[in-house]
């Protein structure tokens, strides 16, 4: 009867934090997995930019006019712009 309420306080936990928690990361992968050119996105430093080249394992980001760089995909935190117009901001 001693471990009924830990395993109930483990499964809250689990409901409350840690599925919404994954669940909002596969969302986040799918939309990296979907980034083409001319969407515009943030990363994990807080730099927005335009993505201008796709590549195996990174994306190739305009920042300024004639300033590129190279971000790895678990850099970008959110989609801000996808090329076609549409708003995806999901923090």
């Amino acid at each position: 009867m001693g471990f009924l309420p830990i395993i109930l306080m483990m499964a809250g936990f689990w409901f409350l934090v840690i599925a919404p928690q994954r669940k909002k990361q596969k969302q986040l992968q799918k939309s990296i997995d979907a980034l083409e050119a001319g969407d515009e996105v943030m990363t994990s430093g807080g730099i927005f930019g335009e993505i201008t080249n796709k590549k195996q394992d990174r994306f190739v980001v305009r920042i300024a006019d004639n300033t590129k760089v190279e971000v790895g995909r678990g850099f970008i935190q959110a989609v801000v712009k996808k090329a076609d117009g549409s708003d995806s901001a999901k923090k």
